[in-house]
């Protein structure tokens, strides 16, 4: 049975979805604007109350690294506390995503993600921004070593899972498509993890990665609702069972749960299957992501709001 939609009876404005990466944390929204007007000391305070929860230690730095001027603030951090790991950390990811933007070099980015790394030799997190510059700008034996890193510090790491995943699914070998690796990839990872993890959706995520690939060269249509990629054996197979444990799951806490929803959401709806949308949606409320709702090259908003109102019956 669907679990009771906990969203239902909470207003938002129509169209307002907020395509925000920080998804439904407020204290790192507060801590990303209070950093982007130069005030780290937020910044700071969220992450050493974050500790050694890797998962949300990671998603904060990466959404933070993304304020305006995180590099300017970093680097004004650095200089007042200078043996600051959190600081060199936030660092390396406001760096990796200036060169990811073609405004910093990989070599700069990257040392600055080793510098990190050897302050903080147990945190995944410089290494996860390592395996975000290498998805972009390194190779494929780059990000296989950057997530082997990630992996051995936090091995169900939930980001990580997503970039190797993406990257995976743009490699042609491994035979026919329901053999592609990226499929084996996505089960092994949900195997391995423990059973409350959120890695048993990462089949799914595999399965609309591949559909990015594959729409991108022309081998489905673009229009996800005139291709059969969601009618498949292998999809109905995935998307049971990544939806059958989401009805069990109590972990409802984990930063980067929107994400997961969204993928589910995007695939029941494209199956066809508009009831268990329905229910993936209420639980969204207005945390709706560009992925997978962007691909390939559509509008985030006009998709989900489309697939939204489809689902419940309503604008």
């Amino acid at each position: 049975m669907t679990p009771p939609p906990r969203s239902i009876g909470r207003p938002w404005r129509r169209g307002r979805f907020a395509f925000d990466p920080a998804l439904d944390d407020a204290e790192l929204v507060t801590a990303r604007n209070a950093l982007a007007q130069g005030r780290w000391s937020a910044a700071r305070a969220l992450l050493a109350e974050t500790g050694e929860d890797w998962d949300r230690r990671g998603h904060r730095l990466m959404v933070l690294a993304e304020a305006r001027a995180s590099v300017s603030w970093a680097r004004e951090w650095q200089l007042a506390e200078p043996d600051s790991a959190a600081a060199a950390t936030l660092l390396a990811c406001a760096s990796t995503l200036r060169a990811v933007r073609g405004k910093a070099s990989y070599e700069s980015a990257r040392e600055q993600c080793l510098v990190a790394a050897r302050l903080v030799p147990t945190d995944p997190s410089p290494w996860l921004a390592q395996l975000v510059l290498a998805r972009t700008l390194g190779t494929g034996d780059d990000c296989a070593r950057a997530f082997d890193q990630v992996r051995a510090r936090h091995p169900d790491h939930h980001h990580a899972h997503h970039l190797m995943a993406a990257a995976l699914a743009e490699r042609d070998g491994g035979g026919g498509d329901p053999l592609h690796e990226v499929y084996d990839f996505a089960d092994w990872a949900a195997e391995q993890a423990p059973a409350d993890s959120p890695l048993a959706v990462l089949p799914v995520v595999a399965h609309a990665e591949r559909f990015r690939v594959l729409a991108a060269s022309g081998a489905v249509p673009r229009n996800p609702g005139e291709s059969q990629h969601w009618h498949t054996r292998k999809a109905r197979q995935v998307l049971k069972a990544a939806f059958d444990w989401w009805l069990e799951w109590e972990g409802e806490d984990h930063p980067r749960q929107q994400i997961d929803l969204n993928y589910l959401a995007h695939a029941t709806y494209h199956e066809g299957r508009l009831a268990e949308a329905a229910a993936l949606f209420h639980r969204i409320g207005p945390h709706a992501t560009r992925a997978p709702w962007s691909y390939t090259d559509r509008d985030p908003k006009q998709e989900f709001r489309a697939a939204r109102s489809a689902a419940l019956g309503s604008p």
